[in-house]
């Protein structure tokens, strides 16, 4: 079995390759990893796992293979948002963390995320290696799981210290002085438990739906999309409310609905709350965003004078930049978002909350806070639609990522970006992103432009180049 960690580390279907055998191979080789890298038996790993099918299980085996492996396991006691497990590796002064979730994928996956010291998502060249030990296990046959544990497993609660730490972050003094209504839906996740009791301990009235454990999800992939959120939207219209919020499998990814039940795209609320940053707080720093994310928020830090950064698709990227303390935001399109002085891993219960600041603060909905973002820089629209790889668009993927076209549907094409796919930038401004999925057997085409009309038309145009 070859095992290959992606963007947001392995994933696999449950009990075709995701199997405990599985797990307790990928464990020895992070265990090989961190030995080989300075620490010892005093040194801490955080374990968590989301609401998926048998992730205890899976959490339990790996922090016996960890205790075998002679390092102190620390396993979450219920299951925790990725960005709480983030804020565990950092106060608990772990070496590493591994972490049970497939995000958003569907209900039939399961997956380990592995995140270093600093609380981000392990850099590629760490991923790498961990393949590398794992062919090496495979080849010599050899294994210590049949060992009796020589360290110590505790069971860790790490939801006090999170909400703590958020609690110093957010402004819930405006939120709860607003005085709004809160929906919230967790989509049967982690999130439950978290982003609403942290609006409860400050005194502001949430409406929580989805709110126990669904292994199947209500049957679709966890992902907070705009069509996955109906049901929040009547709870919404039903209680007058503010805003409607909503985080995926794992609480790392955000979706938020405005007072009206209009869905504010990621690309929308990345820009949205850099130029709120940049205006409630006095930071300083720029922005980053992945090459496949609106270059809007170029717009709002070109506005305010501020530099923006670049990065490929993951986030691990952007977490670079904030433990660097460049940026006042990072985010990615796929609803993926950190702040300066946070963790360098995404957070859409921060996200979130975030929003729910901003409204309350500026008094306006976000529709209107966007309507003052347009008149200031102007608008774009932007989207994306997956292409299933097929046997044969995977032969011929990489001869036509390597093509230089002049031009794309009569579009003259002005810069070619290869920074993570290839981008096509057009003398308008327009782009089109064509890049295998990191996470699902897909190649996603993404687009921008200053029309939904055009928008349309510029996805179309890239699948046609694709499939051509």
């Amino acid at each position: 079995m070859a095992i290959r960690f992606g963007t947001s580390g392995w994933r696999a279907v449950i009990a075709d390759e995701f199997t405990f055998a599985g797990v307790r191979l990928v464990t020895q080789a992070i265990c090989e990893h961190l030995r080989s890298s300075g620490a010892n038996e005093h040194s801490r790993i955080i374990v968590g796992y989301d609401t998926r099918f048998l992730g205890e299980k899976f959490a339990a085996e790996c922090v016996k293979e960890i205790a075998i492996q002679g390092f102190r396991a620390y396993l979450c006691d219920h299951p925790t948002p990725t960005p709480t497990i983030s804020h565990a590796i950092r106060s608990n002064k772990a070496i590493g963390g591994i972490n049970f979730t497939a995000s958003h994928n569907p209900p039939e996956y399961n997956g380990i995320k592995f995140s270093t010291a600093d609380g981000a998502p392990a850099l590629p060249e760490i991923t790498k290696q961990v393949e590398q030990l794992i062919i090496s296990i495979q080849a010599q046959g050899e294994s210590k799981s049949t060992s009796e544990p020589h360290a110590d497993i505790e069971s860790y609660d790490p939801r006090p210290a999170y909400l703590a730490d958020l609690s110093s972050k957010i402004r819930f003094d405006l939120i709860a002085r607003a005085g709004g209504r809160y929906a919230y839906d967790p989509l049967w996740g982690t999130g439950r438990g978290y982003l609403d009791k942290a609006l409860q301990m400050h005194d502001v009235e949430v409406e929580t739906i989805h709110d126990w454990r669904d292994v199947m999800f209500g049957g679709r992939s966890p992902e907070p999309e705009s069509s996955h959120l109906d049901e929040l939207r009547d709870v919404m219209a039903k209680n007058k409310c503010a805003l409607g919020m909503a985080t995926d499998g794992d609480g790392d990814r955000f979706g938020v609905l405005d007072s009206d039940g209009t869905f504010i795209t990621p690309n929308q609320l990345i820009a949205l709350l850099f130029d709120y940053l940049a205006e409630s707080r006095e930071w300083t720093g720029g922005v980053a965003r992945s090459v496949a994310t609106s270059h809007l928020v170029d717009r709002v830090a070109e506005h305010r004078g501020l530099p923006m950064y670049e990065t490929p698709v993951g986030f691990k990227f952007i977490g670079e930049l904030i433990n660097e303390d460049k940026i006042i935001l990072g985010g990615e399109e796929s609803a993926g978002m950190s702040i300066k002085g946070h963790y360098p891993e995404k957070d859409g219960i921060l996200a979130c909350l975030l929003a729910a600041e901003a409204v309350a603060a500026r008094g306006a909905s976000l529709g209107q806070q966007l309507d003052d973002v347009y008149k200031r820089v102007g608008r774009l629209e932007s989207g994306r639609l997956g292409v299933r790889l097929t046997p044969e668009i995977a032969a011929s993927l990489p001869e036509k990522l390597k093509q230089d076209p002049t031009e794309i549907g009569g579009r003259p094409i002005k810069l070619t970006n290869r920074m993570d796919g290839v981008k096509f930038i057009f003398e308008d401004g327009s782009w089109l992103l064509l890049r295998p999925s990191g996470t699902e057997p897909l190649v996603r085409v993404y687009a921008e432009t200053e029309s939904n009309k055009d928008l349309e038309v510029l996805l179309e145009q890239g699948r046609k180049y694709l499939l051509d």
